[in-house]
């Protein structure tokens, strides 16, 4: 947002919801509140939903700025605080601007509704700086439609927490080369540590790497994980293609490479953070419960295994059913129990051995509403549909794990319900960039869908 012209940026109630200290990322250009925005996140505050935190925080962040400023001041605006090392940097100034004083501006929309009175805000702006960039920032993409049918010039999504432009950019976990890998490389630097062997190639036949990225060729004779790199080489830990699809937890194989490189990571206790993404059907829920029980049942590394997800509107529903929290979170949570099932469909009573590991491995379903302020210790979380999430929601679980903790994310970005969340500014999309270069991590896409042809059908033509 670094140009030389000086823009408005009128920003929507939803921006605030989705990062409230959004207001600060607009550098030297002025930032627009209208007084409907300021309104909405008075009635947003109040709810009983995990929004009115964010609601909460975006007044508290603008009280800060705008406490000492008189009526005449908020008109003409506030000076931003610096996020520039650059102290020749002009700032740009926070202005509250009354739209319930604006004259209508736009005919044919409704006067009443906030979304139209924000937009006649802006167009109201435009008209009257003809020579200045107005710019209306929103994450509903009906309202940008909208606005630009009411003839404003410039409509944005808010766009500052996006890591990557489109969802195709996005790391899978593992690179595929096409032919023999052997026969590209040629020699190379090979050492035997135990019973692991480690290869050392030159940086530029692979290209661009990060850690713990995993390596395939079409062969299926390969199969790698890169345990460092340099500007000129990459050091490799050799998994062996057949190892890797011998490998099993709690009676359960990989079907496919690519379950294979994710129960690699599932069973690495090095690894403090397992990423799976991926279609509906490709067993993202069920190898991380089998690795789970495997850890936690047979191996006793971890204590217990923790499952959580995002509940739509848990807050406000949650109070209503019967029982525990264990036994209002069982709606949300019925693909772990499922799954649990799957696991041990042979056995003379499924229910019954399900119960009986649930107790066993003392796994505990939690909201993600009361994960925050808690410090879990040696156990395994598994955060289930993690793409409805945001950054921040995520930061608030991640930073909950303490020593000996392992968590679990899996999601599918096709299946966002969140209104103001895409595949781009999903939290799991952010997660996956943000972690790419941490050593105790580790990403898989889950390229395939193994729960019936019907489902894998369904996938690719619905």
């Amino acid at each position: 947002m670094q140009t030389d012209e000086k823009k408005m940026y009128v920003l929507d109630t939803n921006v605030l919801l989705h990062e409230p200290l959004a207001f600060l990322s607009f550098e030297e250009h002025d930032v627009i509140i209208p007084m409907t925005v300021l309104e909405e996140l008075d009635h947003i505050k109040d709810r009983k939903k995990d929004v009115s935190r964010d609601a909460r925080v975006a007044i508290r962040s603008l009280e800060g700025i705008l406490h000492n400023a008189t009526p005449e001041q908020m008109i003409d605006g506030v000076a931003l605080p610096s996020t520039s090392v650059d102290t020749r940097a002009q700032n740009g100034k926070l202005i509250i601007v009354n739209d319930h004083l604006f004259a209508e501006e736009i005919s044919g929309l409704p006067g009443n509704e906030n979304d139209h009175r924000i937009i006649n805000s802006a167009v109201h702006l435009q008209n009257q700086h003809p020579d200045v960039k107005v710019v209306l920032v929103t994450k509903d993409i009906n309202m940008r439609l909208k606005a630009k049918g009411a003839g404003l010039k410039f409509v944005e999504d808010y766009r500052t927490d996006q890591l990557i432009d489109d969802i195709s950019l996005l790391s899978s976990g593992y690179k595929k080369f096409s032919g023999d890998f052997w026969q590209t490389v040629g020699q190379c630097k090979s050492d035997q540590d135990g019973r692991e062997l480690h290869h050392t190639v030159t940086k530029d036949l692979i290209g661009e790497v990060f850690i713990n990225e995993y390596l395939i060729d079409e062969t299926g004779h390969f199969a790698a994980r890169v345990e460092s790199f340099t500007d000129t080489d990459v050091t490799l830990l050799d998994l062996g293609h057949e190892r890797l699809m011998s490998r099993m937890a709690w009676g359960v194989r990989p079907k496919n490479i690519y379950q294979a490189m994710a129960m690699n990571a599932l069973l690495d206790t090095h690894m403090d953070l397992v990423i799976l993404t991926g279609p509906a059907g490709c067993g993202k829920t069920l190898l991380a419960l089998a690795c789970a029980l495997e850890l936690v049942i047979e191996q006793g590394i971890y204590d217990k295994v923790i499952v959580t997800r995002n509940t739509p509107e848990i807050a406000e529903s949650i109070g209503y059913l019967p029982g525990t929290e264990e036994e209002k979170m069982a709606p949300w949570l019925a693909a772990i129990t499922d799954s649990l099932e799957v696991l041990h469909k042979s056995d003379q009573n499924p229910v019954s051995s399900r119960n009986y590991i649930m107790e066993k491995a003392n796994i505990q379903f939690k909201s993600v509403n009361f994960m925050r302020g808690r410090s879990i210790q040696n156990a395994i979380v598994i955060l289930d549909e993690s793409q409805n999430l945001t950054a921040a929601q995520l930061k608030t679980i991640i930073t909950r794990c303490g020593e000996g903790t392992k968590l679990i994310c899996s999601g599918n970005l096709a299946q966002i319900d969140s209104n103001y969340l895409t595949p781009v500014t999903s939290g799991l999309t952010y997660l996956v960039e943000r972690f790419k270069n941490f050593e105790g991590s580790a990403t898989v896409n889950l390229n395939g869908v193994v729960r019936s042809r019907l489902a894998a059908f369904a996938e690719e033509n619905l």
